[in-house]
This record gives C-alpha cells, structure tokens and sequence, in this order.
C-alpha cells in the first residue's frame, strides 16, 4: 500500500538516542518509516514494538524478529506491553494524527478532497464514526465538538445548520455535509474551515485528545529513567497537550514543589521545538504543520 515519507524521520529518532540493546515502542506505525530507521539502529538484542489499530498497517509489518506489530490502539501501550512480557522501556516515538494513507483512501472519508461516506474511523472496529457525530449528536454537543476541536468561532450557527437540514433527510456523505454548510464556506478560506470542520469531527470519532492524554500519561509510567519521548504533533490541540506535559508532567495546574521549593518535575526536554525545513515540506506537504518535542525521563 502507497504510505508517503515520513515526517522528521531522522529527528525524531535522533531524539530517542538508541542503545542497540534497548527496548523501543513505535506507537503510530502506519507505513513503517520511522521503525525501519529505529531498527537500523537496534543491534541484535534489541527490540521494537509497534502499535497501529488501523488494519490496513499491517500489510506493511516488518519482516524482522526483533520487530512485533500490535494492531490495537496506543491508549492501550501498557496493557499490550505487559502482555508482551515487557514493563519498561528506553524510547517511545509518536507521530500523531492521520496517516497519508488515510488521507489518501476516498472510501475513509477523512479527505475534503473526495467525495465519500461520512466515516472518519482509524479503527474500522469503532462504533463511533463521523455519520453518527453528524446525525445523531444533539446541538449542544456538536457544537462542544466544533468550539473544542476545530477552533471555530462559528460553532453554535454550524451546529444549529447541521440539526436544521438534517430534520430535512439524513448527512450520508461529505459532500452532502459541504452543501449544508455551504453559507460559511466563503471561497478564499473554503478549505481553511473545511479542514477545521472535519478535523473536529475525526477528533471526535477517535477520541484523539482522549488517546493522547492516556498515552503520555502510560509513557511516563513505562519509560526507565533516561528514557526517551519523541513526539511529532501536526495541530496546536495536541501540540498544547505534549508541550505542558513534557514541561511538568500534567495537563492542567501546577507540579508540586520540593522540600527546596522546587517544581518536582518527571521529564526534562532535550534541545528546542523542531520543525521541517523548506526542503522537507516541499517534497512531503504533510510535513507543513509538523512540530517534534523531545523529553527525557527523569
């Protein structure tokens, strides 16, 4: 399956600096990019795991003994580690958001550039899909959905337009979805608030803030001390999360201070925010909005 380069590929595993023997984890595997690289740098005791719950990976699992694909969701890492007989590790390596694979299927409906399904699943094994955010959320919760997802400041018009025209017949595709709100869609940023629109609604499918939370949470708990984080984020919802949990190891208030009256932090972030250079971007678009964050265990 066509899978596009991937992104900060050399990085984002700098940041893990890789023993050869050490024990790594690969939570969004999709076309294996960043984990040939990982094991390019694993001697032959070392190991890595691999995470992806979308079904269509694992046609690109890796022909290596020191390589396992689990096809499960990451918010899972602890539990299917410790099914691995496995309790900590060196390195754990995020590349957030949807795959340009995803992107680049119609039929998954995560594109404004087909027409196709309202679905928006990363795991086909999810109930949840985007028909459902669309035609069965009330007003209120879609536009919780639109405000906290997709930043948009419209949120209650689009909200109250989706529940209006769908009393008229059923949302089925993206297209239909385009039509309805057309009247917010003006030409010059058309695909500007599209790309919020079904941004909001594919956080909602996938729980994504959810997942991410769960998982820097479960890193912290599994990385040995030393260990590393390496984290590409492509939008500033996940950016804000990685960022102020790196920094102090919580999503919301303050760490507690020391006996000296110091913060008593879990992480320290190694070298500065990387993003793509111009070069990069030009030769892979996704990269454009690609921000790396790299911390080490305390």
């Amino acid at each position: 399956m066509e899978y596009h380069n991937p992104v900060l590929l050399q990085a984002s595993v700098d940041g893990l600096n890789i023993k050869p023997d050490g024990i790594y984890v690969d939570v969004t595997f999709g076309g294996g990019g960043h984990s040939k690289e990982i094991l390019k740098r694993l001697g032959p005791n070392g190991k890595l795991f691999a995470f992806d719950q979308d079904e269509d990976a694992l046609a690109n699992a890796l022909p290596d003994e020191r390589f396992t694909l689990i096809n499960e969701n990451f918010r899972f890492i602890k539990r299917f580690l410790r099914f691995y007989g496995v309790k900590s590790v060196d390195g754990i390596l995020g590349d957030l958001g949807v795959s340009s694979h995803q992107f680049d299927v119609p039929e998954r409906g995560f594109s404004t550039r087909f027409d196709a399904e309202l679905d928006m699943r990363m795991s086909q094994k999810n109930d949840l899909n985007a028909y459902r955010v669309v035609n069965e959320y009330d007003e209120v919760n879609l536009k919780r959905v639109f405000l906290d997802y997709g930043e948009l400041k419209n949120a209650p018009a689009l909200a109250r337009t989706i529940v209006e025209a769908r009393e008229e017949r059923p949302i089925k595709t993206t297209d239909e979805l385009k039509e309805v709100l057309m009247k917010y869609l003006p030409e010059r940023v058309r695909n500007k608030i599209l790309a919020q629109i079904y941004q909001a609604i594919r956080i909602e499918v996938n729980q994504e803030m959810d997942v991410l939370k769960e998982f820097l949470e479960q890193s912290l708990e599994i990385l040995n001390p030393g260990g590393r984080l390496s984290v590409i984020s492509y939008h500033s919802l996940e950016d804000r999360l990685v960022k102020r949990f790196v920094k102090n190891g919580m999503f919301e208030g303050e760490p507690e201070r020391d006996f000296f009256g110091n913060f008593s932090v879990p992480f320290k972030t190694v070298g500065k925010l990387i993003v793509p250079d111009a070069a990069e971007i030009k030769e892979n678009n996704r990269a454009r909005s690609a921000k790396l964050r790299i911390a080490e265990k305390i």
